[in-house]
């Protein structure tokens, strides 16, 4: 059996042991894996009839290679956002040029398959968020056997209570906030903390619970600006060194706004988020002639080496994944769900991403995490 890797979307913590724990489960029985490099990309830009590409784009995997990988943060095969279903007309590798016409959107899906077919791939184990697993779907649909590892520090795919990179995020959310701390005590400010956070803001609330953030913005509930203020001038007085900090999620909206989006948008459909954590600092800092202090996390979350739970989850994904693949149990996706190693149909992938259970875990009037009951919840309270 010959089983093809990948990852896809932006880098977590976790992705490398993941890679080299399947390299050497897979090899332990007497199989092959080769790894896709940069994502859906490495399908859609390889040329079969070109040796020189090939050897770009796939590379073979056996415990030698990956022996250090793990050692490091980020993915050593490197990443794109690519979607060979829909590829835009600048986008498109010269050597296929002649088969598309017009401005597209072009898929390219054929050409991906034919490229599995050359490589002698039998099974494909694509890492990654609802975007990159969508695609895995359509790789599942296509006839290719599947099997995906959800990866995503906002931990907010479907099927799934856990998602590799969310650990190490609000650990470093965390860390980056209490350092904050001091310098907005000592100059007696109001701390701006922008997190990522497109559509769920779990990551944003699950750091400020454990950070005993005084207040937390997520997408889930617009907010109102004059409020957040009132709430932040409140907490200001009534601590002692005299300052106050707030969560936000990249994605979170003022009440009657929009995302803060910029640039053209991926082939997931997706544009560029950030932006609001400062426009909020800008509007706190207008309404009350309060100093802020504005920072913007973001790739400080996912960068570096892995905690110890996303590199115990990495690695018994990555093992129950190959374990999955070498039994030809395929088109499923591996998953915890209660606090137990599962799996679940891959088809869960393209029913949309999570979002924080408002009613359960967040006090809207007061922008704030609210965790009253945990018993029987799951560790991640999901």
């Amino acid at each position: 059996m010959r089983i093809g890797i990948l990852t896809g979307g932006g880098d977590v913590p976790g992705l490398n042991p993941c890679i080299k724990a399947v390299v050497n489960r897979v090899h332990e029985e007497g199989h092959e894996v080769v790894g896709i490099r940069r994502g859906w990309g490495g399908l859609l830009n390889t040329n079969p009839d070109d040796p020189a590409s090939v050897a770009d784009h796939l590379i073979t995997l056996d415990p030698g290679v990956v022996r250090k990988v793990d050692r490091s943060g980020g993915t050593f095969l490197h990443s794109s956002r690519t979607n060979p279903g829909r590829v835009s007309a600048v986008d498109v590798p010269d050597f296929l040029a002649d088969s598309v016409s017009g401005d597209g959107p072009h898929d390219l899906t054929a050409h991906a398959l034919k490229v599995i077919e050359h490589a002698g791939i039998d099974v494909l184990i694509p890492i990654g968020g609802d975007d990159t697993l969508s695609y895995g779907l359509r790789m599942h649909q296509e006839g290719v056997p599947t099997i995906a590892i959800p990866k995503t520090m906002d931990n907010d795919v479907n099927g799934t209570d856990y998602c590799i990179g969310f650990s190490t995020a609000v650990t470093r959310g965390v860390e980056f906030i209490h350092n904050l701390r001091t310098s907005t005590g000592s100059h007696e400010r109001i701390a701006v903390v922008e997190l990522f956070g497109r559509y769920s803001g779990e990551t944003s609330l699950i750091t400020a619970y454990l950070a005993g953030v005084d207040r937390a913005l997520i997408p889930e509930v617009p907010f109102d600006i004059d409020r957040v203020c009132e709430l932040l001038m409140a907490d200001k007085a009534k601590n002692p060194s005299n300052y106050s900090m707030v969560t936000i999620s990249e994605g979170a909206t003022l009440a009657g706004g929009a995302m803060m989006l910029t640039g053209e948008a991926d082939a997931y459909g997706h544009r560029k988020l950030g932006g609001i954590g400062q426009l909020t600092g800008e509007l706190i800092k207008e309404r009350t002639g309060e100093g802020i202090v504005y920072q913007q996390v973001g790739y400080l979350m996912r960068s570096g080496s892995p905690d110890s739970l996303d590199l115990m989850v990495a690695t018994n994904y990555a093992v129950m994944a190959a374990d999955l693949a070498l039994d030809g149990s395929t088109g499923r996706m591996v998953a915890l769900r209660n606090g137990s190693y599962s799996s679940v149909p891959i088809s869960v992938t393209g029913e949309g991403v999570k979002r924080v259970d408002v009613d359960e875990l967040y006090d809207a009037p007061h922008y704030r995490p609210t965790v009253r009951h945990v018993r029987g919840k799951p560790m991640f309270l999901y």
